[in-house]
């Protein structure tokens, strides 16, 4: 379900908004135990049950048409490529699916670009779980979601959400592996292009690439590393800066596919040859990189199986069933193209 045209308009209270934790408060619970009888989870005594049961008729929760309780969840995204995006959907939905859920889907960037809050009209439809992939997700959004006892999972954090469940990529054994591709290659000065510094991904991925200097016993030039967004613009502006350098890097290593796309550009402009003259690795393998001419080398991250392992994630806290841990990591994958060689 996609909401980037919704508009909410103030209304008048309506039966079944009633938040979870208020209905767990008339019925002398948690949320979470509420949570789970609304979505028909075990864990729950038969009395505890079936008084949580009432007062949620008496509030209007709605179930099927066959009579038993609506599943679903919602994943949030914000300014993510639509080819990503279908991609952990895919995965979300082949767990899903076969727990009898639904899948919807909600673009935040409308709202938040107009100021307006994301996790309120969330919690109002009342989701089995909620799995989102935003960059701005706080640990006071994760509160909100605790509160009205609704599972919550973050794809790809920026930030430390303890102890809200997260599942990412290894970011720095895939830096790692790409920068020991360029060295085995031949290459000694490589330059890097990063990802904001707050963001955890970005920094794995810096720590990733010294490491692989650091084994082989290369110094790091500092001169030869530019921080950014994950951007085509910025891959094209601070790639361009160390194409400029009196001595340019012979390789770089980029924080994302975009980044080496507008490295690709600024390349072009520059008159270097890739790989001939420089020689680009990417992360991520978004569709784009094997349409490249010459295609990117890049570190692929398994985005289907982070959106199937956080469905589990979700539905097993939906169970009520406790998480052996927090931080979840999927291994990536060098994938080697076209674009890195050894240096002339």
């Amino acid at each position: 379900m996609i909401e980037s045209g919704r508009r909410y308009r103030a209304r008048k209270p309506r039966r079944g908004d009633l938040p979870i934790a208020t209905i767990a408060e008339l019925a002398g619970v948690s949320p979470p135990t509420v949570s789970k009888v609304l979505n028909g989870r075990s864990g729950v005594g038969e009395q505890t049950r079936q008084r949580v049961e009432a007062l949620l008729r008496d509030h209007g929760y709605r179930r099927r048409p066959d009579g038993g309780l609506m599943h679903s969840i919602e994943v949030v995204f914000h300014q993510m490529l639509p080819a990503i995006a279908m991609e952990i959907l895919r995965g979300v939905q082949e767990v899903a699916s076969t727990d009898d859920c639904a899948v919807g889907f909600t673009d935040v960037r409308p709202r938040m670009r107009a100021g307006l809050p994301w996790v309120e009209p969330l919690l109002l439809r009342q989701p089995t779980a909620v799995i989102t992939v935003c960059s701005l997700v706080t640990a006071e959004h994760s509160e909100k979601f605790a509160a009205s006892g609704i599972p919550f999972v973050v794809i790809d954090p920026v930030g430390d959400l303890f102890p809200t469940p997260t599942v990412g990529s290894n970011n720095w054994s895939g830096a790692l592996a790409a920068t020991r591709h360029l060295l085995d290659l031949g290459h000694r000065r490589i330059g890097v292009l990063t990802g904001p510094v707050k963001d955890l991904s970005a920094r794995a991925r810096l720590d990733g690439f010294r490491a692989a200097l650091d084994y082989a016993g290369v110094p790091f030039d500092r001169k030869l590393e530019r921080c950014g967004f994950f951007t085509f613009e910025d891959g094209q502006d601070l790639g361009g800066d160390l194409l400029a350098l009196s001595e340019p890097p012979t390789a770089v290593v980029c924080g994302n596919d975009l980044q080496a796309l507008g490295l690709y550009a600024a390349a072009h402009q520059a008159g270097l040859r890739i790989p001939h003259d420089l020689s680009v690795v990417g992360f991520d393998d978004i569709d784009q990189a094997a349409w490249l001419a010459p295609p990117l080398t890049t570190v692929r991250q398994p985005f289907a199986e982070m959106g199937a392992t956080a469905a589990r994630l979700a539905l097993t806290l939906a169970d009520g069933r406790p998480l052996p841990q927090e931080r979840y990591e999927l291994g990536t994958a060098l994938v080697v193209r076209g674009s890195t060689a050894p240096p002339r």
